[in-house]
């Protein structure tokens, strides 16, 4: 049975370094429930077996998704593309099915559904997926919040799941807020005996990039970095790729988005002071200002 186990948190940690962004030994140790020593062990583990454990500035881990034979999976866009083209002007070719198939495999959507196959999170993902069906409560047990750095208990109306369900949407009974939770950050569920109390106050809203909800206000970003500090940003916040622009044949990456909560780019954009020049808007740049006039009360 303790082979068994410890053959499942293997297979649990191959998906979780698969799944962007990279993480931290820190957080995969709290997801798997061991120690940061065991996840060391298991990463040595992983490297002679020939996975390919890559490492981030900040010492995040990840496995690339290029395959053992070299060859990169198709894009969830490109797949979609090749299956339409497939369902048109390949009806009457005999490949057509095989071809298909292939590509349910060799696929970003195929490495998703990875995703849901992960023991713990499957389960998680059925509970949740049953209790907004009853329309009951439930906890959220033992939720890391990476914005308090707090491991807690938080009771929840679930109302759905986000793309490729990565997060739940969901209205918190102790704030009054409508947030988004990320699954791989659940222990566990308790589903209780209550119904939803609170149903009129259910809302939904696409997250920006940096994963927070729709809020009262929303703000403009605009930023210009260096090439590093943009693969360091796509690498922590996946979804700002597609908002990150190279400046003409520079060495300079434009960042402008639209966000629902200033505190995580800000906490981003401190960390390269000399790599990043901020552009507006006035109120972030207010907010830096304030952020760092706090840094230097609090050290004196």
């Amino acid at each position: 049975m303790y082979n068994q186990h410890k053959i499942l948190r293997v297979l649990q940690l191959i998906s979780l370094l698969k799944a962007t962004p990279a993480k931290s030994i820190r957080h995969l140790s709290e997801v798997l429930n061991s120690t940061e020593r065991t996840i060391y062990r298991y990463v040595d583990l992983l490297e002679e077996l020939g996975f390919q454990i890559s490492r981030t500035g900040v010492n995040h881990l990840y496995i690339d998704r290029t395959d053992a034979s070299g060859e990169m999976s198709f894009s969830a866009e490109e797949s979609n593309l090749l299956r339409q083209l497939l369902l048109t002007t390949g009806k009457k070719s005999k490949l057509r099915d095989s071809i298909l198939r292939k590509l349910a495999v060799h696929s970003e959507e195929h490495l998703h559904a990875d995703h849901l196959l992960k023991a713990h999170l499957s389960k998680i993902i059925e509970q949740l997926s049953t209790a907004i069906q009853a329309g009951k409560q439930v906890t959220l047990k033992k939720y890391h919040s990476v914005n308090s750095n707090i491991i807690s208990d938080r009771l929840v109306e679930p109302i759905c799941f986000t793309d490729n369900y990565q997060s739940l949407a969901a209205y918190e009974i102790k704030t009054g807020k409508n947030k988004y939770f990320n699954i791989e950050r659940i222990s566990a569920i308790a589903i209780t005996n209550r119904s939803f109390a609170h149903t009129v106050k259910h809302k939904f809203a696409k997250p920006d990039v940096f994963g927070f909800s729709l809020a009262d206000e929303q703000y403009k970003v605009d930023v210009l970095m260096s090439m590093r500090v943009s693969v360091l940003l796509k690498e922590e916040y996946p979804m700002t790729a597609s908002l990150i622009r190279r400046e003409g044949k520079t060495d300079r990456y434009h960042f402008k988005a639209t966000v629902n909560d200033l505190k995580p780019v800000s906490r981003f954009v401190l960390g390269f002071p000399e790599e990043i020049t901020v552009l507006g808007s006035a109120a972030f740049k207010r907010y830096l200002e304030e952020c760092v006039g706090r840094l230097i009360k609090n050290r004196g």
